[in-house]
């Protein structure tokens, strides 16, 4: 995305969206809701969709001038129940937290171990933090970041998925 309907409109802005870019581009984040995405989904998510509220399920709205995007949610939900054999699907989370929780509920019993990024390295509260659900759930064990190289050690995480 070169910006330019925005830099016409507002080049700080502009400025701005394009330095993000660039770092997203030379870094790699450790959160998932934070990595890279693709230019297919930067270009979905900037699509018109972006301007229509559709709450419901698809078929059944509580606003009219939902086909669109009820193509692509039942999409998504099809594409969902194929790969995870489920029967039924629902593809509207309603924060990546509450997504989390649910992956955690639905893949682990309590106790279970959960090897994840220390949040004051890059990790998320829903990924096992003390004053999260799952840090008082699960068995937690953070890796960190090599503060000399910038890069996780994979050796020490060998380490701690093992402890």
């Amino acid at each position: 995305m070169s910006y330019e309907t925005v830099r016409d409109v507002d080049p700080d802005i502009a400025e701005a969206l394009a330095g993000e870019r660039q770092r997203q581009n030379d870094t790699l984040a450790m959160i998932a809701s934070e990595n890279h995405v693709s230019e297919a989904v930067l270009e979905a998510q900037s699509s018109e969709l972006t301007n229509k509220y559709a709450e419901g399920s698809p078929g059944e709205r509580y606003y009219g001038g939902c086909r669109h995007a009820d193509t692509v949610e039942q999409l998504a939900i099809d594409r969902a129940k194929e790969l995870w054999g489920a029967e039924h699907v629902n593809v509207q989370p309603h924060s990546g937290t509450q997504a989390n929780m649910g992956v955690y509920l639905a893949m682990l019993e309590p106790g279970d171990r959960i090897l994840s990024l220390e949040l004051e390295h890059g990790g998320h509260l829903s990924h096992g933090h003390p004053a999260n659900f799952a840090g008082k759930t699960y068995d937690v064990e953070h890796y960190h970041i090599d503060p000399e190289t910038g890069y996780v050690d994979y050796e020490a995480m060998r380490d701690h998925a093992g402890a």
